[in-house]
């Protein structure tokens, strides 16, 4: 009951969030000298009264003030309005957010499951070869940038035809059997996971090498060392328990990073993602577009801070009592 009271307390805590990111986001959007209707007139299948409909909608013969609330409103009843294409922006939303979700899990679980056991292995060989080759590694996959290193992926890709260059399925995708949709999506996977799971790979391997470093030192593990306990007991039950409380702090933090770094990476390998339909809607100052796909980032980077913070209160004791949570 308490870890639901928990729950809720941060769900209404994040709605301040929410609408000082949609004011910031709205007022940037709508003092650019840019009609946010401009291609939808010029779109010959959308009607009169659909732009008639849609004027009325935003206010956008109105003070801005009072636009924003028109639109603040119609987004809390889920009338999120029509792109400049003509089609429903809840259907664009519903088409790429499950495939954002899709690169950003996959990542993250490919990044834990190799980047903790080697951050433990660098610190528990700390200064001798493996670790200086580890640091190497992770220094190189830091300094390279995501952008860059997704173009010569594609170019790799495009020279030995190995991976598909762009989307997320095949054009006889419907056709397949079952493993051949998975195997069909794993591989269009491929590359844009390479890319963000080698840039999220290098920063979570050294602060799990950090950590896991500054906790051997600490005095409890020196005392449980004295004690007798073998190395396997000191490292695995004492020391990374603690080294690793801190990584699931920056969970969120990661997911953050992937929804954001992932825009540019959806860009380049055509991938149909949440990023790259908020880059393509910018550029067409599609204002219902923007502000749904904007919120609806901003929603599920505060809801991975959520799974962040209720899993550091199922492993770290110390802060259910902190917090009265049981």
């Amino acid at each position: 009951m308490q870890v639901f009271l928990y729950i809720l307390k941060r769900i209404l805590q994040s709605i301040p969030l929410l609408i000082i990111v949609s004011l910031i986001s709205f007022f940037i959007i709508r003092l650019s000298p840019v009609d946010p209707l401009a291609e939808l007139k010029l779109n010959p299948s959308v009607s009169k009264e659909t732009l008639q409909k849609e004027t009325e909608r935003l206010g956008l013969d109105k003070p801005i003030i009072v636009q924003y609330g028109k639109w603040a409103k119609s987004f809390v009843k889920g009338d999120l309005g029509i792109t400049s294409n003509g089609e429903q922006v809840s259907t664009k939303l519903k088409e790429r957010i499950p495939n954002t979700l899709l690169l950003a899990v996959v990542v993250i679980f490919m990044t834990w499951i190799v980047g903790v056991p080697l951050g433990v292995i660098a610190a528990l060989k700390w200064k001798s070869p493996v670790d200086r080759i580890l640091t190497v590694l992770t220094s190189i996959g830091m300094a390279i940038p995501s952008f860059f290193f997704a173009v010569l992926l594609l170019l790799f890709a495009v020279k030995t035809g190995w991976f598909p260059v762009g989307g997320l399925t095949s054009s006889n995708f419907a056709e397949m059997s079952l493993g051949g949709k998975i195997w069909d999506i794993a591989h269009h996977l491929v590359l844009p996971v390479t890319v963000l799971f080698t840039i999220s790979l290098a920063g979570l391997q050294r602060q799990m090498r950090a950590n896991l470093l500054d906790v051997l030192d600490s005095d409890y593990v020196k005392f449980a060392k004295a004690k007798g306990l073998s190395e396997f007991k000191v490292v695995y039950k004492h020391a990374l328990r603690n080294a690793i409380n801190p990584m699931i702090t920056l969970l969120g933090f990661e997911f953050a990073g992937l929804l954001s770094g992932a825009a540019l990476t959806e860009y380049v390998f055509q991938y149909p993602g949440l990023g790259r339909l908020i880059l393509e809607a910018v550029l067409r100052s599609d204002i219902n577009l923007v502000m749904a796909s904007l919120m609806m980032g901003a929603i599920m980077l505060i809801a991975g801070n959520l799974i962040a913070d209720i899993l550091l209160i199922i492993t770290d004791p110390r802060i259910r009592v902190k917090g009265g949570v049981s």
